[in-house]
């Protein structure tokens, strides 16, 4: 298990001074980063070898969110390597050891030359530690579109891509697309469950017309293109 001490900062809240949702995926990314790093396969290496981790998926279960200048731990560790795919839990701990987030993610390692799925190499596989799946929920990884006539359908303001949406691959970073879709949402809510399907890549000036689909405590934001087809898929619970 990969983990160390972050401290919540202002500039990571939200208007409550709790730890803001699209922060704490900024929080989870930075560890995984962290940790491939530490072991020598990080974003340099992967480059060389022309490949890059693409994140496909993402769940998370919170019980609560930490506080202002509150001390958490954050952590993660590979559990499984299938094929082409990397799977991943993340957690915060707060000051007693207990859990309060956990998370669950999929990555499909690519070649960044071809755009292809390839296997991961037994010298990546070696450097890391498989661990136990952390006791949470594991939903399909598809995030499915609600339908039905109690379904609230609103479309909102698109969103042209600028420089900053993006990450060193050059296209939509993963937090970026749940920020987008909570503000689309344009509620306060604070998550129980999230859930991020991630299907298309969103690059530079590329425009997203979020849909927000709405029933009871449940909002699912679709992040489509121009031809209607989603980038992203998020499910929030409240």
């Amino acid at each position: 298990m990969y983990e160390y001490d972050v401290r919540i900062g202002f500039s990571q809240c939200d208007v409550h001074t709790r730890l803001n949702i699209t922060e704490l995926i900024d929080i989870f990314q930075d560890c995984s980063t962290n940790q491939s790093y530490d072991l020598g396969v990080g974003f340099e290496y992967l480059k060389k070898e022309k490949l890059a981790w693409l994140l496909n998926y993402w769940e998370l279960n919170i019980e609560r969110l930490p506080e202002l200048c509150e001390w958490v731990k954050v952590g993660t560790s590979p559990y499984d390597f299938k094929g082409c795919f990397g799977y991943r839990n993340f957690y915060l701990k707060d000051d007693k050891g207990e859990y309060i987030v956990k998370a669950n993610s999929l990555w499909t390692l690519i070649n960044m030359e071809e755009m292809k799925p390839v296997k991961a190499t037994e010298e990546l596989k070696a450097v890391y530690v498989l661990e136990e799946k952390l006791d949470m929920t594991y939903n399909s990884r598809k995030v499915m579109i609600p339908e039905g006539e109690d379904v609230d359908i609103s479309h909102k303001e698109a969103v042209v891509i600028h420089p900053y949406h993006l990450d060193g691959n050059n296209h939509v970073n993963n937090g970026q697309y749940i920020k987008i879709a909570m503000s689309a949402l344009d509620k306060d809510v604070v998550p129980k469950a999230l859930r991020v399907d991630y299907r298309l890549q969103a690059r530079l000036n590329d425009v997203v017309y979020p849909v927000v689909y709405e029933r009871g405590n449940v909002w699912v934001i679709a992040l489509n293109n121009d031809e209607g087809k989603p980038y992203s898929v998020v499910e929030i619970r409240g």
